[in-house]
């Protein structure tokens, strides 16, 4: 018998199935002649530069073939080397915003506007700016919000604002907590309603709302958004409801949250869902939305989902127990590789397949499968396999994986533990062998480990016999 290994499930005190996703490993759906698809170790992380900055990373962008980050309260330039020079003060706070037009990086940070030029790091004083929660540039204007309003810099002088071209965002009495380009629309993020403009070339605000094009959800917070899949993802919900996780497209909505997804949103408060950072990735024919949570990343794959017909989540985590925050943020593709910062330090780092380690920490992965129904009998299962590819490890002694049980999806068994083979070891089989019992209806099964192996696993074969009636 082959379980599926995408999904697991155990239950919880409110006598509710839940649903376990992956740990550090990646759902890559491919046909191997064993199953559709596979978990592999997700990317490890190395250190770039771990010069002290004196903070925490609070974002980054690719400008020009440069990355520049702010940590701390310093804007970094960091180099294909590694090496990173400060170039400048940024008012500190939580996440920046970044934008660029053709000659001006810009940046939102604390309340403030920043524009980098020539090497120069300047801050826009003009009075009638006001509080910059948000910014965007399109069509030669840098446009920002204060919550209240959409304002524009002039055209020829992007330091200067008149206070007469403000615009306003008001379907809804509901305050701006975000903005975006998406194709050439400036997207309006209300709390619960999202409004698209068009520049039509106004004498006063140059853009006008377009008709037909709001959508009645919102979002929870200004880095709840994101670009993705050439349109925006959100976190955000309409009035009296939960918050949930959306692909926004053409005046439509589609969510993506699973149930599980949505339960897990919901021990949040909406203080702490305010704070969320959401980022996409796409790269090696993943494409990847991560929810960044005060103590945990949810990432949702968007191409592996479509061609597994199933949402496909998995859970990334720093922690060698697995119950913790992961530590790279604010993905950078630059130099031929992701540059990422840290949520725990000032460190710069740089994703590797060659590792799975966190600058050199191992970290926890875990798989948990369905539970295994024998239709209401008792029965026994005389072996277990998790199949996968072995022998591919950097650390010494041999990594192990343990194996536990349950039978009611709360309370589980002791661990078994079985080598998973020193490097070399190709052949190496994971199997064990009178592995469990006689359950009496059904039971689940958990396979964990903390190592920095690059082990992927394709299937999980057991051998059930059925005892019938007889056995019960």
């Amino acid at each position: 018998m082959q379980i599926p290994i995408i999904n697991g499930i155990y239950t919880d005190n409110t006598a509710d199935y839940r649903t376990s996703y992956p740990l550090n490993l990646v759902p890559v759906p491919k046909q191997n002649g064993v199953a559709n698809g596979y978990l592999k170790k997700a990317d490890g992380i190395e250190l770039f530069c771990g010069a002290e900055k004196g903070g925490i990373d609070r974002g980054g962008i690719n400008w020009n073939g440069v990355c520049y980050r702010v940590i701390g309260t310093q804007l970094w330039r960091v180099d294909e080397q590694g090496n990173c020079t400060s170039i400048g003060t940024i008012a500190g706070g939580s996440q920046c915003s970044f934008t660029y037009s053709f000659d001006r990086l810009g940046i939102a940070s604390g309340g403030n506007l920043y524009y980098l030029q020539g090497g120069e790091l300047t801050q826009v004083t003009n009075a009638n700016l006001g509080t910059v929660v948000d910014v965007e540039w399109i069509d030669g204007y840098f446009v920002t919000t204060d919550g209240e309003f959409i304002i524009q810099t002039e055209l020829n002088d992007p330091t200067q604002v008149s206070p007469t071209k403000y615009g306003s965002s008001e379907a809804d009495p509901d305050p701006i907590v975000g903005l975006m380009k998406v194709r050439n629309e400036l997207v309006v993020l209300n709390r619960y309603t999202i409004e698209v403009f068009d520049n039509v070339g106004n004498a006063g605000f140059a853009f006008s709302r377009v008709d037909g094009a709001m959508m009645t959800k919102g979002c929870v917070g200004t880095h709840a958004k994101c670009s993705f899949l050439d349109s925006f993802a959100f976190i955000g919900s309409s009035k009296n409801q939960p918050c949930s996780v959306y692909l926004g497209a053409n005046g439509g909505l589609t969510p993506i949250a699973t149930r599980e997804i949505e339960i897990i949103l919901s021990e949040y408060s909406e203080a702490q869902l305010s704070k969320i950072i959401l980022e996409g990735k796409e790269h090696s024919h993943h494409q990847h939305l991560y929810l960044h949570l005060p103590d945990k990343t949810m990432v949702f794959d968007y191409a592996a989902s479509k061609e597994m017909q199933q949402p496909v989540w998995f859970e990334l985590s720093s922690s060698s127990s697995g119950k913790g925050a992961y530590r790279a943020i604010n993905h950078v593709w630059c130099y031929n590789k992701w540059i990422v910062g840290d949520r725990f330090n000032s460190n710069v780092g740089v994703l590797s397949n060659k590792l799975s380690s966190h600058y050199g920490e191992p970290v926890a992965w875990q798989i948990n499968t369905t539970f295994l129904y024998n239709g209401g009998q008792s029965g026994q299962i005389k072996s277990i396999e998790l199949v996968g590819l072995t022998g591919r490890t950097n650390s010494n002694p041999d990594p192990q994986v343990f194996l536990s049980w349950t039978k009611d999806g709360m309370t589980w068994s002791n661990e078994r533990l079985h080598r998973q083979g020193m490097r070399g070891q190709y052949s190496q089989r994971i199997i064990w062998l009178r592995a469990i019992g006689m359950f009496r209806q059904m039971v689940g099964l958990k396979f964990r480990g903390c190592d920095d192996s690059l082990a992927s696993f394709t299937a999980i074969e057991a051998d059930v016999e059925a005892f019938g009636n007889g056995g019960q």
